[in-house]
């Protein structure tokens, strides 16, 4: 199966299994690329796809990406990974498609390497602003994320937090973020095309001074 045959009937699964769900697919985690990222309350829980014609090259990097960053872990499969359990922790879950089923052949259990600091790191700084707020903080505009992450945690308890982060990506607007993103392309475009042209008239004056005394 392609991935493409493995994600329409994986979504299916996890609106029929979660009710309430948020996917966001192909999110970079660490040097990995989560597949999907499915958050429901409380929990996000990460899905690395194995097609038919993948191999497990990249797998052993992806474990440990995903555990990190994931608070359960499952690979999702073609029928053609039978021995796909070899390559994965007993804690990962799996997760068989083929053209009929969705098979849950192992759920997964909590992942013992997951940080909340890295799922905070997942956050949109106005998402995270949000928390800080809900939770009685000052904007602490000036502070690095990793102290405003601390701050979080020994205020209102692991938990809250985790709770408090889903619920922000369950309402994450992406036209913000695409307002923003035109807004830095613009400004990146602007610095570039100033540095161009003194880069432009630093080398026409170093011509110019040569021409000069090439003059006959």
């Amino acid at each position: 199966m392609l991935d493409k045959d493995i994600r329409e009937p994986l979504f299916d699964y996890l609106d029929e299994r979660y009710g309430k769900v948020r996917t966001i697919e192909e999110k970079t985690i660490n040097k990995s690329r989560a597949d999907v990222l499915a958050i429901v309350e409380g929990c996000i829980i990460g899905f690395e796809i194995k097609s038919d014609s993948d191999t497990y090259t990249r797998l052993k990097r992806q474990i440990k990406d995903y555990e990190k960053f994931c608070d359960l872990c499952y690979v999702v499969v073609g029928e053609s990974h039978i021995h796909v359990d070899e390559h994965i922790p007993k804690y990962w879950g799996i997760i068989y498609v083929n053209q009929e089923n969705v098979i849950v052949e192992r759920d997964a259990e909590p992942s013992p390497k997951v940080k909340i600091e890295n799922q905070l790191d997942i956050l949109w700084r106005n998402e995270l602003l949000n928390i800080q707020l809900k939770e009685g903080l000052p904007k602490l505009g000036n502070w690095k994320r990793a102290d405003i992450y601390k701050r979080l945690v020994e205020t209102a308890g692991e938990p809250t937090i985790k709770a408090d982060i889903t619920q922000q990506l369950f309402e994450r607007d992406y036209t913000i973020w695409d307002d923003q993103t035109i807004k830095k392309k613009k400004k990146r475009r602007q610095i570039k095309r100033k540095s161009s042209d003194k880069a432009r008239a630093h080398v026409t004056n170093y011509v110019g001074k040569r021409s000069s005394k090439n003059v006959k």
